[in-house]
């Protein structure tokens, strides 16, 4: 429940008036309906906190999960656990944290407002430094917001739960532009909201919205302007997967698991450059390809639908995907959070809660150990170990080893539940969250 919110000042709202805000922004939706282009900025008196390190997009650094911090972490803890920095009230889902230059970036829904919320807060003591928000009716259904921003020096740009893309100054919360998929696109928002996470590449924002005929658009980040659109052929839809860039034979391209099979377009132009019919979800698809290798992709996902690994080819100068090996859900099948590829392995939480370190072979080198179970929590890696949360709040460190599955420590650091959102860690701070509630964590090795 969204009742208790650090640092609200209700009085203090000002209507943004921006050049071009009164119509449409060069390139963006069209103004009328547009709500994101009736927001409001609300400032407050939180300050950014002088610490390095950033987690400025959906998995880090470099979209693979993998911290590049080199602050060194602590392998185990007191009873007590890990120290709690701060902690605040968050609206109902499981959206995860940016973060960059001591400022923490959130998109969060205000029920009681009924109002999407991008969120800005100091990593230092979580106050609220500023915060934009913009009208928009959502109602409950198994949380609402659950996407993660990406932030630069110079644009934060988040994907609210119905589709509506807003790009800010990551510094002073001051709308550039803003988008609403449905109108501009025909975006059909998925089942339980909006789940992809905006991917900014080479000063482009490239975004699946599945529309009749825009499967993928690059859009000019600082404008909104649009660059290229896929065309969408098979009428596939948005799914709650992410997109990600890959390059192989030379060819940079986006790929995409929409919801009824998986697509690759150009970087340069939006042309489709090979699609993949082989893999679809019956429910939900929501983890990201992992890209390895020599052209191959390992897609997996809950609902029975296991792993699939792919392999590029090309021939007479046209690119395609092919089968490599299928594997059952009982071997490995991630429900809701990508695997990690590290060291020649992946691991990741499998469908039934177990963690895996899988080989690129697809066979299964360990599991965590009986009664050890992660459900559909969040995990990431870093200075050599993972850390891995469970549904119920317990946070614990393994090994990145595949020698064999190895518990270092553990410790209950949220007492809600359904602490599925995507972790966040810069400066050896350690942002998590579960349904209702967001921490803060000192991991660092003093």
């Amino acid at each position: 429940m969204l009742g208790l919110w650090v640092a609200r000042r209700p009085d203090a709202s000002l209507v943004l008036r921006l050049p071009g805000t009164d119509q449409a922004p060069a390139g963006g939706a069209a103004s009328k309906g547009n709500p994101v282009l009736a927001g409001k900025l609300l400032p407050s008196d939180g300050k950014p906190a002088d610490l390095p390190g950033a987690w400025p997009r959906f998995r880090g650094p470099d979209g693979n999960a993998i911290s590049k911090d080199p602050t060194p972490l602590l392998r185990t803890w007191d009873a007590a656990g890990p120290r709690k920095l701060w902690s605040l009230e968050v609206g109902e889902g499981f959206a995860g944290a940016v973060v960059l230059s001591g400022r923490v970036y959130l998109m969060d829904y205000d029920r009681e407002h009924k109002q999407d919320a991008l969120r800005c807060l100091s990593l230092a003591d979580g106050r609220e430094i500023w915060r934009f928000s913009y009208p928009v009716a959502v109602k409950r259904n198994h949380g609402m917001s659950r996407t993660v921003p990406a932030v630069t020096d110079r644009v934060l740009v988040a994907m609210g739960p119905k589709c509506h893309v807003t790009c800010l100054n990551p510094v002073t919360g001051e709308l550039r532009w803003g988008m609403d998929l449905v109108q501009q696109y025909g975006t059909t928002v998925p089942q339980w909201y909006a789940g992809q996470c905006p991917l900014l590449d080479d000063g482009k924002l490239i975004l699946a919205p599945g529309g009749k005929d825009a499967l993928l658009v690059a859009l000019e980040v600082e404008t909104g302007k649009e660059l290229w659109r896929s065309p969408n052929p098979r009428g596939w839809k948005m799914t709650h997967s992410s997109v990600v860039p890959a390059e192989f034979e030379g060819e940079r391209m986006y790929v995409y698991c929409a919801n009824n099979g998986v697509v690759a377009v150009s970087a340069k132009t939006g042309a489709i450059l090979w699609e993949c019919l082989d893999w679809k979800i019956s429910l939900a698809t929501v983890p990201s390809p992992v890209i390895l290798d020599g052209g191959r992709i390992f897609l997996s996902g809950g609902y029975g639908a296991g792993s699939l690994m792919l392999q590029l080819k090309k021939e007479n100068g046209a690119l395609a995907a092919q089968p490599l090996f299928r594997l059952g859900p009982e071997v490995f099948g991630a429900t809701q959070h990508t695997p990690i590829l590290y060291g020649n392995h992946l691991y990741g939480a499998r469908a039934d809660g177990k963690f895996v370190c899988l080989g690129l072979d697809g066979k299964v080198v360990w599991t965590s150990s009986p009664g050890q179970q992660f459900g559909l929590g969040s995990f990431i890696l870093a200075d050599g170990v993972l850390l891995a949360m469970n549904d119920s709040g317990l946070l614990r460190i393994l090994e990145a080893t595949p020698d064999k599955y190895r518990l270092l420590a553990q410790a209950q650091v949220l007492t809600g539940h359904e602490s599925w959102g995507p972790l966040a860690l810069a400066a050896g701070r350690l942002i998590a969250r579960d349904s209702t509630q967001m921490v803060c964590l000192d991991l660092e090795r003093h």
